[in-house]
């Protein structure tokens, strides 16, 4: 019965998102992509946080009065996880085939996705907002579910060390979660369409994947990691989100409030009347300085966990390599046809890619 009940446990969670994301109040905000065939910018309700604390507390109140137990989600994570992935493919493919052909090649629609934006319940709910909030929610709860089996195990002598990555990966899904809006802005929202690769990515992929340094590690004891180093990771932690939220805040800021002032820094652009592109503060440096971010922060998260010869840890931040080195070539190349001639400016003007000075 219990494997039963993990089975079906990503469905229940999902389906208790969407209907949070439709009730609970939120702020609407106006994004940056614009409505099917009009002049108009979508709309937006957004309540992510709000639907993320609920789903917290009551993962606390079910472990405290021992509704359910704090770890069950890690004794039931494989039928867990066989469960999200039926229930991505379902729903991926439910999505594609309800809209019409994009590609020749109906298994090339059904992994890139037909349809570029979709809302429902009144606009209340939009599916690719609601598919990240579902994601960074669900492995939250594993994050913390698996932290519990760790505490349970060893009592007294946990892994401080663990704590920390644990720590550092849920401040990336509050800060997500936190600066909702700005993801309006990001390339995930304006470039993707929704099929297998962001459907089965985010009810799959992202909460299960993105939690793979505590599969492998919460049944081990306690590393000899000297008092210096955690501190060191945190750090470069704590570097490459200053690196990605610094980088996309301000291109925020530049879209929302042109000419308005981010931090100390004062908007650059170069322009040819129509559209403007940023060269200075984060933007000057690299053209995705945020994507090093990225890799950082998932680096220092591993490092945390104290086992650093692990190899199952280290396909995080591998995958955050693998997929911003590719997604930065395609982002180029739609750049190029977007700007024109004003890329080909920016790119003498900001020649590194992601790692200024090196690449």
């Amino acid at each position: 019965m219990e494997k039963i009940a993990g089975f079906f446990a990503p469905v229940i969670v999902s389906g208790i998102i969407f209907v949070l994301n439709t009730l609970l109040a939120g702020r609407w905000v106006t994004g940056y992509i614009k409505k099917p065939g009009s002049a108009d910018k979508m709309e937006y309700h957004l309540n992510g946080l709000q639907v993320y604390l609920v789903l917290v507390l009551m993962w606390f109140i079910s472990g405290y009065f021992d509704v359910i137990p704090f770890d069950w989600l890690y004794r039931i994570r494989w039928w867990s996880l066989a469960g999200a992935s039926l229930f991505g493919i379902i729903f991926s493919f439910a999505v594609v085939i309800s809209f019409p052909a994009v590609k020749k090649s109906f298994i090339a629609d059904l992994f890139s996705g037909r349809a570029e934006n979709l809302q429902i319940a009144g606009g209340r709910v939009d599916v690719k907002m609601w598919l990240y909030l579902t994601g960074a929610t669900m492995l939250q709860l594993n994050v913390l579910s698996f932290t519990a089996r760790h505490l349970i195990l060893y009592g007294n002598q946990f892994s401080p060390v663990l704590l920390l990555s644990s720590a550092l990966i849920s401040f990336f899904i509050i800060d997500y979660l936190f600066f909702e809006e700005v993801h309006l802005y990001t390339y995930d929202l304006f470039a993707e369409r929704i099929g297998f690769k962001l459907g089965w990515g985010c009810l799959v992929f992202y909460p299960y994947f993105y939690a793979v340094f505590l599969w492998s590690t919460v049944e081990l004891p306690a590393p000899p990691t000297p008092g210096l180093f955690p501190v060191i990771f945190a750090l470069i932690f704590f570097s490459g989100w200053i690196l990605s939220r610094g980088a996309n805040l301000q291109k925020f800021y530049f879209r929302k409030y042109p000419g308005k002032r981010f931090l100390l820094i004062v908007p650059e652009a170069i322009s040819d009347g129509e559209k403007a592109l940023l060269v200075n503060g984060f933007w000057g440096l690299s053209r995705h300085l945020n994507y090093l971010g990225e890799v950082l922060m998932a680096g220092g998260i591993i490092l945390c966990t104290g086992y650093p010869m692990l190899i199952w840890p280290w396909l995080y931040p591998l995958y955050y390599v693998l997929l911003l080195s590719a997604r930065q070539i395609d982002d180029n190349r739609r750049c190029a046809l977007k700007y024109g001639e004003l890329w080909k400016v920016y790119e003498k003007r900001v020649p590194y890619r992601i790692i200024p000075f090196i690449y």
